[in-house]
């Protein structure tokens, strides 16, 4: 398998003018799909009704909690989060210069740099303030919540949440590497 990604690669890279991705970009767009999957896995928990540490009226609600569309939502959600990190990756792999034929519509068309460019770069901006924010206050003032997870179960749910932080500058330094090998003067 790993002798056809090697293949893969130059052939991808003669056909649309680009440099294949330096490794470390590889390693960095891959990494983004690991920084969402476990807080997706922490909130389908809270959603089937893992009272993850809540405590007060949120934890008594889990007491006769039934799985209806609140579970939906956050299986939803997650999905929805883990798709948007796995799209990083096409910023690495040929399917982001040329869609695969399969798609309808699009499907072997040349991909415009900018069409992935600015969402990615946009997706980079939003996600690195949001993280911020949340690591420097957002966090302290929920903790401080009596009805939030408190001790041991506070400590799970950071722990799920923090790699959250780190989706925001990977994806910016893979979209950074993405428009310079792709809007390099020929």
């Amino acid at each position: 398998m790993l002798k056809s990604r090697v293949r893969d690669r130059p052939a991808a890279a003669v056909t649309t003018g680009v440099p294949p991705a330096p490794r470390w970009a590889e390693l960095a767009a891959r990494a983004t799909l690991w920084t969402t999957v476990p807080s997706g896995v922490w909130r389908i928990a809270f959603g089937f009704g893992v009272p993850v540490g809540f405590t007060g009226a949120t934890g008594a609600a889990f007491a006769e909690h039934q799985p209806g569309w609140g579970t939906v939502y956050v299986i939803v959600l997650s999905a929805v989060a883990e798709s948007l990190a796995f799209l990083t990756v096409g910023l690495v792999r040929p399917w982001g210069q040329v869609a695969p034929r399969w798609i309808p519509l699009i499907g072997g068309r040349r991909v415009r740099p900018l069409a992935a460019i600015v969402p990615a770069a946009l997706g980079s901006v939003v996600l690195t303030w949001t993280g911020m924010s949340a690591l420097f206050g957002g966090w302290a003032r929920d903790m401080a919540d009596p009805d939030s997870p408190q001790g041991i179960a506070a400590a799970v749910m950071t722990l799920a949440y923090l790699p959250l932080v780190a989706w925001g500058p990977l994806l910016g330094a893979v979209t950074v590497d993405f428009a310079r090998r792709t809007l390099r003067r020929r």
